[in-house]
């Protein structure tokens, strides 16, 4: 029987054994919900390949379509989204159950016939989803080569005669030359029958995806080509991944854990195929897998750490017709995000409401957000989420906010300071375990309501962002604009006052000013461009400011479209709460989740000593670090592996190239790209060695871009992967590739050597 004949019979038998995988298999009724008025019957079943989900209209005619269980991020049972929240006095929440994607794909909320098929599919999907995730390697590989024998298969008759492997190629991004691909076609159909079925099919591919590249290190280290003594591989890795402590006791553990034949591992070799799953798999990645897992100092004061923030979380779209949604807030919650944004207005029936002021966005009510902010604070870290409120509210309606706030969150909301003593600085993320914190106005100070001293009601702007500032500073005079955000004096009420603690928002003055009259626990909001402005006439004081105390960052308020200005020259400053839309994709977005990605992904990213210290002078602008040596950082991109079509056209065929981006103080900022590959997405070839110098890689990331050229017009962007400079591995490395949203696209990789040297 071949393997992939077993796997399929395995895959029959786990749906046979398992009752409710058996009921996805036969299929279900359910309805697709996507509005209080568009609820349709839909027939939903699980393929045998216990990978795929298929669905189509109750209708007549042949629309159907289908989703990956790969694409499914999470499960939702019962009224767990707006969508289902709005049609709860209709159905039970033992019927419902939402299907989340992951990067940016809406949901798909449901209705089962009845609480037991409900259960049956939110069961048989989290197993599915549990399985994948625990697959290995080799596996997902196979997974992936039955998925493309499937789509290639047109006559579904399990086999593929020449024709059909040639359309395959071209789905794979592959332009093969028809001579090459019949030799190689040939050569696998040991039955001689004109077609490849199962083995011969594997076999075709294996062939297709030879990695020279691999084999040519292999043999360099191999001193008969066929398998790596454990002296051989303690060899590669002394001199090529430059490992330095306990080489042998690694090397046996790599042996273990990649070497797939049972006879090379008691004999303690390496053979090529477990060389090549070493260097596909984590360990063999350019990130250090050490970092990828908290390893940060977490005691030292909130200020002295950079804080993954979203701006207008609320949004799912632009800023001016875009739909609100509770659905933001769990987002940017499951990407890590430690401070969140809500825009606060008088709603309804006393009920206040969160929306974008002044403009056609949706609307949702405050205690949702809360609700959901309570639910999902701390399902990807522990530590701190900061509650950041604007605040338009009348004071009837604020006096809600604090009730909302004090009741639903109970004692995740902190409101008074940790050990009832008052305190003398910042406390650290590690004291804020599980606690949310509100930043916004407070009337007097943290001394005044510890000892119980309370002025008059605050007069005056209980606003944060002064978006009026910011239109006339970029010399935008639209009238229309500008009415638009003009404030009102209001009071602020005293509840919502209390419950504000280390975040109190104060309007920002001058550096001099803050260093003689600013408290630590005070913070100041800048427009981009006003922090932008900082940085150029006084990078170092800004620099020191941030040593004292926290600073937040927005959007200018005219990126309409929800657009993001560039992160890394704030945090190059020491600005800890740098907000970004986190809604929108692009290189922006691909650096904050980069430089989060470090950390056991918590949100809080320690920043280098030399910002943290007071009696140090740092300008981002001109750097000087004592006793330092810059570094010379040497990539050369050897291949790429599986890139994912860009254009869906029948037959087009992508031309790759990649750029190494440095992204870090201005005089470290960088690009430079290999050449591009005339038409092979699937296993194109450079051997392009591209050159750096870093002079603070404490702040520098390095973004890897793929893109499809195009001499007439823009190039597509293909695939990124961002990470720390600190966080890299030299040696030969892959990288992983994901998409514009953030979301791996397994196998997708390239293939690259890094050496990392001090320059004398």
């Amino acid at each position: 029987m071949t393997e992939r004949q077993m796997a399929s019979t395995e895959r029959s038998l786990r749906i046979q054994a398992d009752d409710d995988l058996k009921s996805m298999y036969v299929g279900t009724v359910m309805r697709k919900i996507k509005s209080r008025t568009w609820k349709k019957q839909r027939y939903f079943r699980l393929q045998e390949d216990c990978m795929t989900i298929w669905y189509k209209s109750k209708k007549a005619g042949n629309a159907h379509s289908t989703f990956s269980v790969g694409d499914v991020e999470a499960v939702r049972e019962g009224h767990q989204s707006e969508v289902l929240l709005s049609i709860a006095d209709e159905f039970p929440s033992d019927r419902c159950f939402t299907l989340v994607f992951r990067g940016r794909r809406g949901n798909l909320d449901l209705v089962a016939e009845s609480a037991g098929e409900a259960q049956s599919w939110i069961k048989g999907i989290r197993k599915l989803i549990d399985n994948l995730e625990n697959m290995g390697q080799r596996e997902k590989l196979d997974q992936w080569i039955c998925d493309w024998f499937k789509r290639a298969d047109k006559n579904r008759d399990g086999r593929m005669n020449f024709k059909e492997v040639q359309d395959l190629l071209k789905m794979m991004n592959v332009d093969m030359n028809e001579h090459h691909a019949l030799r190689l076609f040939t050569m696998a159909d040991k039955s001689q029958s004109g077609t490849l079925e199962d083995d011969e099919f594997v076999m075709f591919y294996k062939m297709l995806t030879q990695r020279e590249d691999i084999l040519r290190v292999f043999q360099e280290y191999s001193a008969d080509g066929q398998k790596l003594t454990l002296q051989d591989l303690k060899d590669f890795l002394q001199e090529e991944q430059l490992q330095k402590d306990g080489v042998q006791q690694y090397a046996l553990k790599l042996i273990e854990c990649y070497e797939p034949s049972d006879t090379a591992r008691m004999l303690q070799v390496m053979t090529f195929d477990g060389f090549l799953m070493y260097l596909t798999s984590p360990e063999g990645s350019i990130f250090n897998p050490t970092m990828v897992d908290l390893y940060q100092d977490m005691t030292q004061p909130l200020c002295h750490y950079f804080i993954s923030s979203s701006h207008n979380t609320y949004l799912l779209e632009d800023q001016i017709r875009g739909q609100s949604s509770v659905e933001g807030y769990i987002r940017a919650l499951k990407r890590g995000c430690r401070c969140v944004e809500v825009d606060c207005w008088d709603g309804p029936n006393g009920e206040p409401i969160v929306y974008h002021g002044h403009t056609f966005t949706s609307k949702i009510f405050f205690k949702d957000v809360v609700t959901v902010l309570g639910d999902y604070a701390f399902k990807a870290s522990q530590y701190p989420v900061i509650l950041s409120i604007e605040n338009h509210c009348s004071v009837e309606q604020q006096k809600v906010m604090a009730q909302h706030l004090t009741q639903i969150l109970g004692d995740k909301l902190l409101k008074s300071p940790l050990d009832g003593k008052f305190p003398i600085g910042l406390p650290s993320p590690e004291d804020l375990k599980g606690k949310i914190l509100l930043k916004g106005k407070k009337i007097g100070g943290l001394e005044d309501s510890m000892n119980g001293v309370v002025d008059d009601p605050l007069m005056g702007e209980v606003s944060d962002e002064e978006e009026t500032a910011e239109i006339d500073d970029d010399h935008h005079r639209n009238d229309s604009i500008r009415h638009r955000v003009k404030k009102s004096k209001q009071s602020l009420s005293k509840e919502l006052s209390d419950c504000v603690v280390y975040c109190k928002s104060v309007h920002f003055s001058s550096f001099k000013h803050s260093q003689i009259h600013s408290k630590f626990y005070e913070i100041s909001s800048f427009t981009e461009s006003k922090a932008r402005k900082h940085i150029r006439e006084a990078g170092a004081e800004f620099v020191l400011h941030n040593a004292r105390q926290l600073s937040r960052v927005y959007p200018s308020g005219l990126r309409t479209d929800s657009s993001n200005f560039n992160p890394q020259d704030m945090w190059n400053a020491g600005c800890q709460i740098v907000a970004l839309n986190f809604q929108t994709a692009g290189v922006e977005m691909d650096l904050n989740d980069g430089l989060f990605s470090q950390n056991g992904h918590c949100g809080y990213v320690l920043k280098p000593a030399f910002m943290s210290n007071t009696d140090e002078r740092f300008d981002p602008e001109s750097p000087q670090i004592d006793g330092y040596k810059p570094l010379s950082l040497s990539i050369q991109v050897i291949s790429g592996q599986q890139l994912p079509k860009v254009n869906i056209k029948e037959g087009s065929i992508i031309d790759p190239l990649v750029r190494v981006e440095i992204h870090g103080v201005p005089l470290d900022q960088a690009k430079q790209e290999t050449r591009y590959i005339d038409n092979n997405g699937f296993n194109p070839v450079w051997y392009d060695t591209l050159q750096f110098t870093i002079h603070v890689p404490e702040l520098a990331l390095v973004r890897f871009v793929v893109e499809d050229y195009d001499k007439t017009s823009k190039n597509d962007f293909v695939g990124q992967f961002t990470l720390p400079f600190t966080c890299i591995q030299p040696g030969y490395r892959h990288i992983h590739l994901l998409s514009k949203d953030g979301t791996s696209i397994p196998p997708s990789s390239l293939f690259v050597n890094v050496r990392i040297t001090k320059l004398t």
